[in-house]
Parts: structure tokens; C-alpha cells; sequence
């Protein structure tokens, strides 16, 4: 009696993957493709190989409804990404280093701005350590993204297929039940389409995220809320780095750097609207992209369905439509005028907190300035992953705008002006702030101005106790 085990007898009405794929990667009806594989020293596969190569599109079609974005593949890739950059888990040591620097910064920041808190738990973070607390919010963000990339590639391969509408017969392939139509095999292929297009997003956000671990000092830099309860976060391996070549003492920068992130964090603690806001308009950017439908076609065709994660890099270049919309211009507006605004507020309330106190200030504020000038690393994460591009050319001109608020009515009129998304400045005001500040206030009388601050603050306690 043979050992072997006695295979599970066939589905009639299941189509032949191998034959399919045989049919498919090759032959009179695919002479470009036979050429390809020729020229790789593979003009024709094993049965084995093909039979192995069914078996896994067969189970990449079976199963539930996919996820657009595949958060396992990304956070496994970014880790992943970090480990070959060097990376270690933070000592004890660097850890009360950290607390401490960040104790000194709410002190500090006390003195400048009744918007600082320091209630948010301290946190000093490897690169993966990052990567796993900020996942879920990257998955917030680009998930709009990820469902329009899904349904392109879906469509993409309906009309590959010739396919306008169930009933239709397909060409003759081998393989195929006999009488199945287009419609019956797209309800097989679809799940494979939606899995290979949610692990290729997937990937790609991976290596996007792990890239930027390795880069940024804070777990706030890029300017969004992404660390959750409103932590404040370092890393101490990336700030060692950033202070390479600037001639100042490590724990001067630690300290600068510390100031920058507790400010942030206070402000999206303090000013309740303004996250929601910021994330809001990144996913409306997402959500109307227009994905390039007669640019994934081609790239289809050139996949190897021997390596499905092939998908990523034909794609990769071929999602996005050139054009933004008329809604996505007003999104981006709006999210490089907020980021503008938290990045303007924290370079002032950081060089009036540490100008006193540290010797390096103005030369550590002008290297922030330049790093994010060279194109920083937000902008070229949200380039790759929603084919947004960040640029910070306002930013001084909202460091201006808050400093003219300070000089004519000190630190609580220009704290006042996030009181409510209705008073906050917008891309005009960026363009005159003098004339924003004088609109600011013959808005309200000064005691009608300092309720609403006192509004927004007891609110941001009430969030934060």
C-alpha cells in the first residue's frame, strides 16, 4: 500500500491555475511574453513549478474579504528596514537622559506660552520602537489611498480582459471550466487582485515608514499627531546623528530638540481642533486621488505572476494621475497652511524658551530651517505614499505672522489666535500678517480674546487630566 497521500478530488467547475498560468506565460498567443522569458533563460517552466505557482493563486483567490492595506507586511518591512539601517533598543541611561531633557523643556516652556503641558508620557524610542506606535495612524492616513489603488487594479484588469459585463464568454484558455464566463472568472481572480494590491500598498508605506525612522529626531517632526495620548517622544540614536557637524554639544541639542517636540505635542494637546484637522485633510487629499488606470495596464501585463510582489515595483511609478483636482489643491492648501502655522509657532515659542538658556539657539533653529528646506522627511514619505509633495516655503512666513502677534500683544494674544479653526490664520494671512494681526484685533475686544483662550485651554484640560 503506496504512503503517499491520495489527493483531494478536483472541483469540476474550479479552474486549472497551472493551466491557466501555462497558457498565459507563454506561447502564440503571448509572443512578447515568451520572448521575456526567453531572455531570462526561462522559456518553459516544470510542470512542478507551475503546479506550485496554481497552488498559490489558488489560495491567494480563497479566503475573506482582503484588507486594502496589509498593516502586517508594512510594520514587518519597516522593521525590517530599521534592523539593516543599525538599530538598538535605548539604555537606561539614554532613557533618563530624555526624561530630563524633556522635564527642563516644559519648564522652559512654561515661561513663554500658557499652551505648554507636560502631562503626556515621556517616551525614548528606538527606530522600531517608532515604527510600531505609529503604524496604526500611518494606516489612518494612506487607507484612502490604498481602496482607490485596489479598485484601479481590479478595473484595470476587467478591461485587460476585455470584460464589460457577466454573460460574456472568454476566449478559449486552457484551464477554464467548460461555459465559464469572464464574470465567474473575475469572482475568482478578484480576491487574488485585492490581496497582491494590499500587500504591494503595504509594502510600499514599509519601506517608507522604516525610511523615516531612521531619520527623524522626534516622534512629532513630520508634523502630524502620530504618537497615541499625546506622548512625547525622542529618539536618541537619530539626535546623535543630527548633531554630527554642528559643533555643539550633544546634550544642548538633546535640549533644543526637546523643547520643539514638547511644544508640538502641547499644541495638539492644548488646541483640540487642529489634529483632527491636520489628519482630515490629508485623507481628503487621499481620498479624491486619481489613480492612472491606463498606467497600471501596462504594468500589469509586465508582472511575472510568479512573483506577485512584483506588483509593487511595475506600480510604483504609475498610480497617481498627474493632475491634482480642484478638491485635492483645496485639501493641500489647507494642510501646508496648517503645518506651516504649527511649525511657524513652534520655531518662535522654541527660540524664546531656550534663547535665555542655551548658547546655540539661533544655529540650531537655522539647521531645523535647513533640514527641512532640503526637502524633509515628511515630504518625501507623503510624496511616495499618497503622491502629495510637501513643500515648507511658508513656514517662515508663519514664524513671521506669530512673531508680529507676540510683539503687539505679547505671548497670550498670539497663543489666542488658535482658539477656534474660524480665527486661526489661513494662506492669505500667511501673504500679509500685519494685516492679519490688525483684522485679529479689531475682531473682539481684548477681554472677549482672552475668554476664548481660556475656553480652548479648559478644554484641553478636560482632554488631558
Amino acid at each position: 500500500m503506496s504512503d503517499q497521500p491520495h489527493p483531494a478530488p478536483k472541483d469540476p467547475e474550479e479552474p486549472d491555475f497551472a493551466a491557466m498560468l501555462a497558457s498565459l506565460l507563454g506561447g502564440e498567443d503571448n509572443p512578447e511574453v515568451a520572448e521575456a522569458l526567453s531572455a531570462m533563460g526561462i522559456d518553459k517552466m516544470d510542470p512542478a513549478t507551475m503546479g506550485m505557482i496554481g497552488a498559490q493563486l489558488k489560495a491567494m483567490m480563497s479566503g475573506g474579504p482582503a484588507e486594502p492595506f496589509n498593516i502586517e507586511l508594512a510594520t514587518d518591512l519597516a522593521r525590517k528596514t530599521v534592523s539593516e539601517q543599525g538599530d538598538a533598543s535605548v539604555g537606561g541611561a539614554t532613557r533618563r537622559e530624555i526624561e530630563q531633557a524633556v522635564q527642563i523643556a516644559a519648564l522652559w516652556l512654561d515661561e513663554v506660552t500658557d499652551l505648554s503641558t507636560s502631562n503626556g508620557r515621556v517616551h525614548a524610542w528606538s527606530r522600531a520602537e517608532w515604527v510600531d506606535q505609529t503604524m496604526p495612524m500611518w494606516r489612518e492616513l494612506v487607507e484612502p489611498v490604498a481602496t482607490g489603488v485596489s479598485a484601479a487594479v481590479v478595473a484595470a484588469m476587467r478591461a485587460q480582459m476585455g470584460q464589460s459585463g457577466a454573460g460574456e464568454d472568454l476566449p478559449s484558455m486552457p484551464g477554464l471550466p467548460s461555459g465559464m464566463d469572464a464574470g465567474a472568472l473575475m469572482g475568482q481572480m478578484e480576491p487574488m487582485l485585492a490581496r497582491m494590491s494590499g500587500s504591494m500598498f503595504g509594502a510600499q508605506v514599509g519601506q517608507a515608514v522604516g525610511a523615516l525612522a531612521g531619520d527623524l529626531v522626534s516622534g512629532t517632526e513630520v508634523g502630524l499627531p502620530l504618537v497615541p495620548e499625546h506622548g512625547i517622544a525622542l529618539l536618541p540614536a537619530n539626535i546623535e546623528s543630527f548633531a554630527e557637524g554642528l559643533e555643539v554639544d550633544l546634550g544642548e541639542v538633546r535640549l533644543y530638540l526637546a523643547v520643539r517636540e514638547v511644544a508640538r505635542v502641547s499644541l495638539f494637546a492644548k488646541v483640540p481642533w487642529l489634529g483632527p484637522q491636520l489628519i482630515a485633510a490629508v485623507q481628503a487629499y487621499a481620498r479624491d486621488i486619481t489613480i492612472d488606470t491606463e498606467g497600471i495596464e501596462p504594468a500589469l501585463q509586465s508582472i511575472d505572476p510568479s512573483a506577485p510582489l512584483a506588483m509593487q515595483s511595475a506600480l510604483s511609478n504609475s498610480l497617481f494621475a498627474p493632475e491634482p483636482s480642484p478638491a485635492q489643491l483645496s485639501a493641500l492648501a489647507l494642510l501646508e497652511t496648517y503645518l506651516a502655522l504649527v511649525e511657524g509657532w513652534v520655531d518662535v515659542v522654541a527660540d524664546r524658551a531656550t534663547s535665555k538658556h542655551l548658547p546655540h539657539t539661533a544655529a540650531l533653529g537655522e539647521a531645523v530651517r535647513r533640514r527641512r528646506a532640503s526637502g524633509g522627511p515628511a515630504e518625501q514619505v507623503f510624496s511616495q505614499l499618497v503622491g502629495l509633495e510637501l513643500r515648507p516655503r511658508r513656514l517662515r512666513d508663519a514664524a513671521n505672522l506669530w512673531a508680529a502677534l507676540e510683539s503687539k500683544g505679547g505671548p497670550a494674544l498670539r497663543d489666542a489666535a488658535w482658539a477656534h479653526p474660524d480665527v486661526a490664520p489661513t494662506a492669505a494671512d500667511l501673504d500679509d500678517p500685519l494685516g492679519y494681526v490688525e483684522r485679529f484685533m479689531s475682531g473682539g475686544a481684548r477681554d472677549e480674546m482672552d475668554e476664548a483662550l481660556d475656553a480652548m485651554l479648559s478644554e484641553g484640560d478636560s482632554d488631558n487630566p
